[in-house]
């Protein structure tokens, strides 16, 4: 057992340094307390990006825990040695491409939460994702739990509330209220037409009277889109900035140039898309470009949202469907696994390690990481302890205790 055995908060200098400001004597390590009204209002500007990273990422090679020689054991020809990681203590390196998010932790910017997952898993890449869009673990749901928290959080349904980076929606923004805005190349972020049919589909962004409810429904929709693509396409063709992304953005800049234009959205989802972290064969290369466009992609965006003057109100949340098999498999690969790590990444997140570090020696019957953090903990952080809105059982299925995390 190692001292990250249990490892809820890693209380890092910059944390130390805000806490000293505050008591004016000493250190302090318990969170600062809000009055509700206070806290209410400060969260109302926030935003919410999240970034899938299909494939099922292999965490155990993302945050490795060199200083645990079950690891090696394991992994005896992927394992990646200790003097080729980025070390952030003395017993966890990330990967050796991730310099964006070394620095984010080390400035005491993003959080890692280990163990992640749910019980019963499933390994295939459509059902799992399922599980993680809904957050319905093991059961069928109908709509995701971003739109369900967009639908808690503007009842009323408000036009580009919910925006969906992607060439198709996502299961994860499907809600009962909201349309989300869904487009990945902004210019050409418009209906699809003959040349005959323009002048028609035009006036239907002026509809005039509706003669039936069923009607003015549709019109309405129909107007909605066309407002919302003339929005991105200007957003976009307005947006300029000298941050390097790196070489995949990952819809990261689109959201920039989102929220620089200033769209009302409070959500934004998109993702590392086409399955690209399952990584069965010849494993470590591959990953570790994967996740050095990754890791530039998120600090790249950190930095924008410091450019705009918007980095105190935006974070993200990285995850992936599962983990994967922590023996390697003979092709020098990993096969779907199970618990994995998640990343919470910002200028107002508490940096450091979150939740139990499931054990490389008491695995599973497949071999498998055994989940110690419900991955619901961490969308109950998201929801109430970052936008303030109350993760009640309606939105994730259950009571989660979120982690103090965000300030």
């Amino acid at each position: 057992m190692t001292k990250h055995d249990h490892c809820n908060h890693t209380l890092t200098r910059r944390g130390l340094l805000n806490a000293s400001v505050a008591t004016g004597v000493g250190l302090a390590t318990a969170p600062l307390m809000f009055a509700p009204v206070a806290m209410a209002q400060e969260r109302q500007g926030r935003i919410l990006v999240v970034l899938e990273l299909s494939g099922g990422n292999d965490g155990l090679n993302t945050v490795v825990p060199y200083g645990d020689d079950a690891y090696y054991r394991l992994r005896p020809q992927i394992g990646i040695r200790k003097e080729k990681l980025r070390k952030l203590d003395d017993h966890f390196g990330l990967n050796a491409g991730m310099v964006g998010m070394e620095k984010l932790y080390k400035d005491g910017k993003l959080a890692i939460v280990h163990g992640c997952g749910y019980a019963d898993p499933s390994f295939s890449h459509f059902t799992s994702m399922a599980y993680w869009h809904t957050a319905a673990p093991n059961s069928g749901e109908q709509y995701g739990w971003v739109g369900r928290l967009a639908d808690a959080m503007a009842p009323k349904a408000p036009a580009n509330f919910l925006v969906n980076i992607g060439a198709n929606q996502s299961l994860a923004v499907r809600a009962k209220k909201h349309v989300p805005v869904v487009f990945n190349n902004p210019d050409n972020f418009q209906r699809e037409a003959f040349f005959e049919e323009k002048a028609a589909l035009g006036a239907l962004s002026d509809p005039g009277k509706a003669s039936n409810p069923s009607q003015r429904y549709l019109l309405d929709i129909a107007k909605s889109a066309t407002d919302a693509s003339a929005l991105v396409r200007k957003a976009w063709s307005d947006y300029r900035s000298p941050i390097d992304y790196g070489i995949a953005d990952l819809g990261l800049r689109r959201v920039a140039a989102m929220i620089s234009a200033g769209l009302p959205a409070r959500l934004y989802y998109t993702s590392y898309a086409n399955n690209a972290f399952d990584t069965h064969v010849v494993q470590n290369d591959l990953h570790g470009r994967l996740l050095t466009y990754t890791s530039d992609a998120i600090s790249g965006f950190l930095q924008d949202m410091e450019r705009i003057g918007r980095a105190d109100d935006v974070t993200v949340m990285i995850f992936s469907e599962f983990g994967r098999r922590v023996p390697e498999n003979t092709s020098l690969g990993t096969d779907h696994g199970a618990a994995n790590v998640m990343f919470v990444a910002g200028k107002k997140v508490g940096g450091g390690h979150y939740g139990d570090l499931p054990s490389l020696t008491k695995l599973d019957a497949g071999d498998n990481l055994v989940f110690t953090t419900d991955f619901r903990r961490v969308y109950a952080t998201m929801a109430e302890g970052w936008l303030g809105q109350k993760a009640t059982p309606d939105l994730l299925g259950g009571r989660f205790k979120p982690f103090e995390m965000t300030a």
